[in-house]
């Protein structure tokens, strides 16, 4: 059997129905077998990027792993920003590249290359990959294979990659006389000291807060996580990247620096904050740690323990646990005896949300916004770019039971959007919402032309300042209003976007008032392809936005001080 073919029959074997790639010659060998394979599809995309960024929508909106091929050389390092993505993100993607010869290598010879496109891919991606690996020996494969799956789905997961030579790919083996990966650590972990320290902490309380983040996410707990919240009936808050662990019902919103205000006020007033699957990075906490939470006690659920090693407060209980583990164990452990009464503390979070609910008029791109979200479909799964548009959708969605919102929340990659999009739809068959920024679809929009290729009946919403309006703002902060590169004055145009779809062959039209969000509603719920161009106007801002080394719930624009000084002092009895 060839190892190509070995490779793909694997694949299947593993639930993998599609892998994303773009051809080049050192991948010629796999694509003939993925062509040749009846349960495996190939799908072409238009850019290695595309490729990488799809394979992570697919691994997202499936719990699958996720496969991205790609030639040596450029078509190597166009995987890097995918690859980062899925490390950063706990994506589970394995990143198959193509090699030179085994023959053709320059091995230990001090030359920069000696085969054509040949590079050092390995060690390029080792700092952003769980595992990375040079397949030189064809009886190996199955042990690489074994080993990056293992590395990219246990623990937290993210990326791996390997790295074949065409040789190897080529080469001949008897599949049943492999070596095979038998390292897999079982790690356990004190389910019971976990429940008990929460259950502790608990009654020791009376203003707790559940904080849920993207770990509960990767670790496909979202259903197990829903019915622990309704059983443990306490006020909750996600994370940004986690807006759609719960809808919109059970949350008072996300925090940090663009978060609702409501989150941040429960956030400032609670006395325990339980952490779990979140990493608490600076867009969460803000500068001033000593001002995060400052009246709680924190404990922090997590798997992955370098984050827990990086402390918010001196003081803080950490508890390393898989969340796959945990939140079943504390479901069937935990009774609604165990638990306090906090009906006080919850009418309390009820009077912040209702009063800051009032404090901000909605600006116009989060109006439209929440008029769109109405008409999406239950079921739909929600791609974001990188900007501005990532912002308004998590403020302003309105998120339903069946929806997934997909981020690049860490690494932010512009770009990411459609292509995950894309991933999404080959994996689920689900509808499919690309939302994007004039920038961040322009980073990849010659993946339209696969939109157009297949009649993915995806909905692209292009929300159009004609600027890279995060930086714009930044810029009128803080270098006086001068706006090089990111507006039209100072060297930045961006295209009409419906003339692109319709040179695509892809249906598009234009909308600009809150009241033509209606206009589109039926062509989101139909099975065609979808191209809405939103102009939101030239200036445009985030707003709330948490402004340097102030509290995390004084965010700008300031609310009357009357107000925040009443709601910081209210108690509920």
């Amino acid at each position: 059997m060839k190892v190509s073919d070995y490779i793909v029959e694997y694949l299947s074997k593993k639930g993998i129905e599609t892998v994303f790639g773009y051809p080049g010659g050192m991948v010629t060998h796999l694509m003939d077998s993925f062509s040749r394979h009846e349960k495996v599809a190939s799908q072409l995309c238009y850019h290695e990027q595309g490729a990488g960024f799809s394979a992570c929508g697919y691994a997202q909106a499936t719990g699958k792993i996720g496969v991205a091929y790609a030639t040596s050389g450029p078509g190597a390092t166009n995987l890097i920003t995918p690859i980062c993505h899925a490390f950063f993100e706990s994506i589970p993607v394995l990143f198959i590249t193509g090699q030179v010869n085994t023959f053709e290598s320059k091995g230990e010879l001090p030359v920069r290359q000696k085969g054509f496109q040949e590079t050092d891919i390995i060690s390029m991606v080792q700092g952003v990959t769980k595992y990375a690996a040079y397949v030189e020996d064809a009886k190996q494969i199955k042990f690489y294979l074994d080993s990056a799956c293992y590395h990219a789905e246990n623990g937290r997961p993210g990326a791996v990659l390997l790295d074949i030579p065409m040789d190897v790919q080529r080469s001949e083996i008897d599949p049943f006389a492999l070596v095979e990966y038998n390292h897999r650590h079982t790690v356990s972990y004190d389910l019971p000291y976990a429940c008990d320290v929460l259950i502790r902490s608990l009654k020791e309380v009376q203003r707790p807060v559940l904080l849920c983040g993207n770990g509960i996410n990767s670790s496909g707990m979202r259903d197990g996580f829903r019915a622990f919240v309704n059983k443990l009936s306490i006020p909750t808050l996600t994370s940004m990247t986690a807006v759609d662990v719960l809808p919109h019902s059970m949350s008072y919103g996300f925090i940090g620096a663009y978060g609702h205000r409501c989150a941040n006020m429960i956030l400032s007033q609670c006395d325990m904050l339980i952490s779990i699957g979140s990493r608490l990075d600076n867009r969460q906490t803000g500068a001033d740690l000593g001002a995060f939470a400052p009246n709680a006690q924190l404990l922090r659920f997590d798997i992955d323990e370098g984050e827990l090693f990086n402390k918010v407060k001196d003081d803080e209980i950490s508890v390393l646990v898989d969340l796959k583990a945990l939140i079943p164990f504390l479901a069937e452990r935990i009774s609604p005896a165990d638990i306090p009464d906090y009906s006080g503390w919850k009418r309390q979070c009820d009077y912040y949300k209702n009063r800051l609910d009032q404090a901000d008029q909605p600006l116009f791109p989060n109006q439209i916004m929440m008029e769109i979200g109405k008409n999406i479909p239950d079921d739909t799964v929600i791609t974001t770019d990188v900007g501005q548009n990532q912002v308004w959708a998590a403020q302003s969605l309105e998120i339903k039971p069946g929806q997934r919102v997909l981020f690049s929340g860490g690494h932010g990659a512009m770009g990411v959007s459609l292509p995950e999009a894309l991933g999404a739809y080959f994996g689920t068959g689900r509808p499919v919402v690309c939302m994007s920024g004039d920038g961040g679809l322009q980073m990849n929009i010659q993946e339209l032309q696969m939109v157009a290729r297949e009649k993915i009946p995806v909905k692209i919403l292009v929300f159009n300042n004609r600027s890279l309006g995060m930086i714009r703002h930044f810029q009128e902060m803080y270098f006086a209003s001068n706006f090089a590169y990111t507006v039209e004055e100072g060297g930045y145009l961006a295209p009409d976007f419906v003339t692109i779809g319709e040179a695509y062959g892809i249906r598009s039209c234009r909308i600009d008032k809150v009241e033509e969000a209606e206009s589109i509603r039926d062509m989101l719920e139909d099975d065609k392809p979808l191209l809405v161009e939103v102009d939101v106007g030239d200036t445009t801002y985030v707003y709330p936005k948490l402004e340097y080394k102030k509290p995390i719930y004084d965010q700008e624009p300031p609310i009357d001080r009357k107000l925040l000084a009443e709601l910081l002092e209210y108690k509920e009895s």
